[in-house]
């Protein structure tokens, strides 16, 4: 992994600097982000403080992350149940045929 560097970035227009080993770009692309959210919870919330704001946003962006992790389960269980069920055709069709079962021995 990379040296951690200082990254600044700005939200809500405030400069921060953030020590991060992760890709610059990837940092800023974060931030615009939280930039973008903070945007949101302003409008939705005019006469909030800046920590106000800040929570609304940081609440929004943690019901997206639930959500994902529920869609991203939701999703494994489809696909693990899907697996099941093809592992049982390829079962019951190599059951049908000749010889399925036996061992060869005489």
């Amino acid at each position: 992994m990379p040296e951690p560097r200082v990254i600044t970035v700005d939200i809500a227009g405030r400069a921060y600097p953030i020590r991060s080993a992760l890709d610059a770009t990837y940092v800023t692309e974060l931030a615009s982000y939280v930039e973008r959210k903070m945007r949101l919870a302003t409008e939705s919330s005019p006469s909030s403080d800046t920590v106000g704001v800040a929570v609304l946003a940081a609440l929004n962006l943690a019901d997206e992350l639930f959500r994902a992790r529920q869609q991203r389960s939701d999703t494994d269980d489809r696909l693990h149940d899907r697996a099941r069920h093809l592992e049982q055709i390829v079962d019951d069709a190599l059951a049908l045929l000749p010889g399925a079962g036996t061992t060869g021995a005489p």
